[in-house]
């Protein structure tokens, strides 16, 4: 791998810092104290290009390689990491849609989610499941003219203000192979907003509750084909895995700087507390660590850009990459002591924001078993034997879905 970012790249990383500092990062308290969702941001990210990076230019995205879109979501979460996940979240569903929708649809909604004058959500997991998310109940009746979906969703991120779902419905057997995967418009009938969630964290991001009662949609919104909606999930959840690991290392990468800016000005005993080896010490494991999860972050980039076998190393990169930001959080909060308690100083949204980085878009514990499996085998737990990998759905233009085989499950 080279090491070296490209002369785009680093453009990109530079005009992302750039506008989060200036435009993000000073609102960011205010943001998060009054839980408000800054929807025009989004339309202000568009206009750069950003939230249609995940897009090809034929729907007016800018095609941005996925080292790129690593680095824009980086340096959103080091301003606000409820920014980071909103336009990760928005990544994972244009792609869905141009891979797997039919043309009419992509050109009804591609367009305006690259403006930003859209957005999209994704909606999987239920109150029942999960991490097991292959019990879901919701169910999609087959009617003469679509389909009827009824049922509810749990943690969806940006459904209160999302244009284009993704939403998984069960059209046949239990288990994974009766799972169906449907583009519905926000404005659907019977489709509605439910439970406002009151998060830990990153409340500049909207996560509700869905309720879909009689959901009437037309059969062409059916993403892949029927029972292929597990597969369509998994064939995305290596790269949305790369969007939260490029959150962490944005808080994680916050954490270092706040930290060392007060070592540096903070003085007790005479002089700054950074001359203290029970503070710098902490500064410099976090600094070690900040530059450990970058590079196994991208690595992955570098590999799914090349087409190369990269779901171990997306697990690895969202695990170690949540686990360092979580636990430099609290370090970081401990060396700005009192003050790194209160509001006045942003540690302590650090330290809430880092610990949903551990949890959605596959727990640490999922990551560990994707790994486990990668380097063990996809043992049956009954005969001890590996399983064949089955194939991943094929996309309605012809073109090869990204395949990724690890059953992992999703909490987005």
């Amino acid at each position: 791998m080279n090491f070296e970012l490209t002369e785009d790249q680093k453009a990109i990383r530079e005009m992302v810092a750039a506008f989060a500092k200036s435009q993000i990062a000073p609102n960011a308290a205010r943001w998060d104290r009054a839980h408000e969702f800054p929807l025009e941001v989004f339309r202000r990210l568009g206009d750069l290009g950003i939230m249609g990076m995940f897009t090809s230019d034929a729907y007016g995205g800018a095609a941005l390689d996925t080292v790129s879109t690593v680095l824009a979501i980086e340096e959103l979460s080091r301003a606000d990491a409820g920014i980071g996940v909103t336009v990760s979240v928005q990544g994972l569903v244009a792609r869905i849609i141009e891979t797997f929708a039919a043309e009419e649809l992509k050109k009804a909604y591609l367009p305006d989610l690259c403006a930003g004058t859209a957005l999209g959500a994704f909606a999987l997991t239920e109150a029942e499941s999960g991490s097991d998310a292959s019990s879901l109940r919701t169910r999609a009746e087959k009617r003469a003219d679509g389909y009827a979906i009824t049922g509810s969703k749990q943690w969806v991120t940006n459904g209160g203000f999302a244009s284009a779902l993704v939403v998984f419905a069960r059209t046949g057997r239990d288990g994974p192979k009766g799972i169906s995967a449907f583009l519905l418009d926000g404005k659907t009938k019977g489709l509605s907003v439910g439970r406002v969630t009151e998060k830990l964290g990153i409340h500049s991001s909207n996560t509700v509750d869905l309720v879909l009662e009689d959901a009437r949609i037309e059969a062409t919104r059916l993403l892949a084909e029927e029972g292929s909606g597990y597969k369509v999930a998994l064939a995305n959840l290596g790269a949305g895995r790369l969007g939260i690991a490029a959150q962490a290392v944005g808080i994680l990468a916050a954490c270092l700087e706040t930290s060392q800016r007060y070592a540096q000005e903070r003085f007790q005993f005479g002089r700054p507390i950074g001359a203290f080896q029970a503070v710098s010490f902490k500064i410099a494991d976090m600094a070690v660590d900040l530059d450990a999860a970058r590079l196994l972050l991208y690595r992955a980039a570098w590999l799914r850009d090349r087409g190369m076998p990269m779901v171990d190393a997306s697990s690895k990169a969202k695990l170690f990459a949540s686990t360092a930001a979580r636990r430099h959080a609290n370090e970081c909060l401990q060396i700005l002591g009192g003050y790194g308690y209160t509001t006045e100083f942003p540690a302590e949204r650090y330290y809430r924001d880092a610990k949903i980085t551990e949890i959605y878009e596959g727990t640490s514990e999922v990551q560990r078993i994707v790994i486990a499996r990668e380097l063990l085998g996809r043992l049956d737990e009954r005969t001890g034997h590996d399983r064949p990998a089955r194939a991943a759905p094929q996309p309605r233009n012809g073109a090869r879905a990204a395949r990724d085989p690890a059953d992992t499950r999703t909490t987005t």
